[in-house]
């Protein structure tokens, strides 16, 4: 789990350590800015420690600077807790939990990020219409489940979308959905690393609901 950090560690900043590459690439403040498109004021701000950095500021350095995901994270402040998705069941039963953890870790805004899944889902809706997209989720699903050695609601839920997708009597609206949703699930590009464990799978949980949500309207 990604948690703030106490008062002891905040002057960890991670202006200490983004100002030092930035210098070593001979890059100013405005050169960074406009490769990462972002507001020099605000990339001004999150490295003196005047403002939190959201997960999505600290994805866009980690691709600019080449630099770990994971001390980005940790020197603005969030310690990463590695623990088995077992010892937390249950953190991702529902929207309502979702917000919860979200509301916590204050990483990422629940508008925002639901906002830029839908815009991803659009396109994993024409890839799942795609003889390929096929192809993937019927031959690496059940390897994705078995790599997370998941359970709870979540899992279930996506078990339950695979075996509607594969049912010959699903119709191909429903089943492009559906589809949709098990790429997601099953692609590395997720918008949040699932390595950030519970955050990790927050991204795909929206997904699985969403789509669930769309299915009973349908209905």
């Amino acid at each position: 789990m990604l948690v703030r950090a106490n008062d002891q560690t905040k002057d960890c900043l991670i202006g200490d350590l983004i100002k030092p590459l930035l210098a070593r690439r001979a890059l100013s403040m405005r050169k960074f800015s406009t490769l990462c498109g972002m507001d020099t004021a605000t990339i001004s701000r999150i490295l003196n420690g005047k403002q939190q950095p959201k997960l999505t500021h600290l994805q866009i350095f980690s691709e600019q600077l080449d630099v770990s995901l994971d001390h980005l994270i940790e020197a603005a402040g969030y310690k990463i807790n590695h623990v088995k998705r077992g010892a937390e069941q249950g953190i991702l039963d529902s929207l309502e939990s979702i917000k919860t953890v979200l509301q916590h870790t204050k990483l990422l805004d629940l508008d925002i990020t639901t906002e830029r899944i839908k815009q991803e889902m659009v396109k994993y809706e024409q890839y799942a219409r795609t003889d390929e997209g096929h192809r993937i989720i019927c031959k690496e699903f059940d390897l994705k489940i078995n790599q997370i050695n998941g359970a709870g609601p979540f899992i279930d839920h996506l078990k339950e979308m695979h075996i509607q997708y594969c049912d010959e009597i699903t119709s191909e609206n429903d089943r492009t959905l559906i589809g949709s949703a098990l790429l997601y699930f099953i692609s590395s590009a997720d918008l949040i690393p699932d390595y950030l464990f519970p955050i990790g799978y927050l991204d795909d949980a929206i997904v699985v609901y969403l789509v669930l949500d769309r299915l009973e309207q349908r209905l």
